[in-house]
């Protein structure tokens, strides 16, 4: 069940950056042959989220995975949330403050891959001048909930 489970991460991780780099074109004149080669980059590769706690292991059962795009206006705060399951994702656009509740902070910037914190309160911000942009990949299961809202908790 454990190697299933990396195979999807690895996956989706692979899937994700190939989506985001589709429809790019050859804007400096080079030769056509170069635009057809194919690039690999490893973003990330960790088994902690971005404040440096391990993550859970994977749930038991059938696997549910799945993807979204987040574009949060320049300005925004998100509410304070935690996630029940494990997601990770890249920011395309814009630079993403993500705050946990003990205070701490993880500046994402454009390109960075980020590994969110799990069953932790946490929320996001866009302290920025543009729309970001991110792509989140969520490993879960059928019936649970990427995310539990805490609207309880000031953001400010």
């Amino acid at each position: 069940m454990k190697r299933v489970f990396n195979w999807v991460m690895a996956a989706t991780l692979i899937c994700g950056a190939m989506s985001l780099t589709a429809g790019c074109h050859n804007t400096h004149g080079q030769e056509e042959h170069e635009a057809r080669e194919v690039k690999s980059t490893e973003l990330i590769r960790t088994s902690q989220s971005w404040d440096g706690v391990e993550l859970p292991n994977y749930l038991e059962g059938s696997p549910e995975v799945v993807a979204i795009k987040y574009e949060i206006p320049a300005g925004q705060k998100l509410g304070w949330h935690a996630h029940p399951v494990m997601n990770h994702g890249i920011l395309v656009q814009g630079e993403l403050t993500i705050i946990g509740l003990d205070g701490k902070e993880k500046v994402v910037h454009e390109g960075e891959a980020v590994v969110e914190m799990v069953n932790a309160i946490h929320h996001g911000e866009n302290r920025g001048d543009k729309t970001v942009i991110l792509y989140m990949f969520y490993l879960s299961q059928k019936g649970l909930p990427l995310s539990v809202q805490h609207p309880e908790i000031p953001t400010d």
